[in-house]
């Protein structure tokens, strides 16, 4: 079955007339939601502390998207081969999960979703090295390691979302390494202040991925993809999601502590959207389209906590 469905993806022609389609499935602005929230939020702490060169932050998105673009290009290729993508039944799939689904549709062949991901990560790599040979030479060390986090998310020798380590990545990369590159292209430095911040906000993005992986969860367990909800079991990765919600906001509460303004706590207008999406999957965590509505809030809950509380502190600031 695995070598049937891998010919499938690499089969000649396959797809061809679907090539734009597939491209913008893989490169759509809207998956970037989560860097952007990063950026906006690193980005507003360097703008309390001084000006903005706004060039150089334009390059800095730039080259997140492409990262963004290149990771789930490759991601869709890993998943593929192992069977993770295939295994998923259509009333499974919602709009947050399953994959970009380019190769399970037929939009491209596996060697057209190769070379997207190499020519993405290309784009990527030239934007880095822009910013660290016209601006700041220390964004080398924050970028190889968001690079590396963006490849091996899915790919081997490491396959961290294959080895219930991909959570802690998104956290780490949607967090402080996005937040504190913002900041660092900008201010030539990170400070404690952008770093503290970056955290509520990992775990929040973490959050969103944890409850994008319960539709996937019996396909993931077949393909042999060991993500915490695989390991811990509906029912109690439920609750964990909660943990992760009162840890967001938790950590939310104590940021003024690190020097920032109290208009922080803006960040707070996300949390509604996070209890909310608590209380149905805690419900329903074994229903996937029950689910779709608790992945809309969880992604609004982050959304607008990096939005508030940029704006509280660009305001009290």
């Amino acid at each position: 079955m695995a070598n049937a469905v891998h010919e499938m993806g690499t089969r000649p022609g396959a797809g061809h007339h679907h090539i734009g389609r597939g491209i913008w499935r893989v490169a759509d602005p809207k998956i970037t939601l989560a860097s952007v929230s990063s950026m906006v939020l690193g980005a507003a702490i360097a703008a309390w502390q001084g000006p903005i060169a706004w060039g150089w932050l334009a390059l800095t998105v730039l080259g997140v998207f492409f990262f963004e673009a290149a990771k789930n290009a490759s991601g869709e290729i890993f998943d593929w081969d192992s069977g993770a993508d295939q295994a998923l039944s259509v009333s499974e799939r919602t709009p947050f999960s399953g994959g970009k689904r380019v190769l399970v549709d037929g939009l491209m062949t596996r060697r057209q979703t190769a070379w997207m991901a190499a020519a993405f990560y290309t784009l990527g790599i030239a934007a880095g090295l822009a910013i660290v040979i016209g601006r700041e030479p220390q964004v080398l060390w924050l970028g190889m390691l968001g690079a590396g986090l963006a490849f091996f998310y899915h790919a081997p020798p490491l396959k961290l979302s294959y080895r219930g380590l991909g959570e802690v990545a998104v956290a780490l990369a949607y967090g402080p390494v996005i937040a504190c590159g913002t900041y660092l292209v900008q201010r030539h430095g990170v400070s404690p202040e952008v770093l503290w911040a970056s955290l509520p906000l990992g775990v929040a993005i973490m959050a969103f991925l944890w409850i994008n992986e319960f539709p996937d969860a019996r396909a993931d367990a077949l393909a042999g993809k060991r993500t915490l909800v695989v390991r811990l079991g509906r029912p109690w990765a439920a609750r964990a999601f909660a943990g992760l919600v009162v840890l967001t906001y938790l950590g939310l509460v104590v940021l003024p502590l690190s020097g920032l303004p109290p208009g922080v706590w803006g960040g707070f207008i996300g949390l509604p959207f996070a209890v909310r999406a608590a209380e149905r999957l805690i419900r329903s965590p074994e229903t996937p389209a029950k689910m779709v509505p608790a992945q809309r809030w969880t992604l609004l809950s982050f959304v607008l906590l990096a939005l508030g509380a940029a704006l509280g502190i660009w305001l009290v600031g």
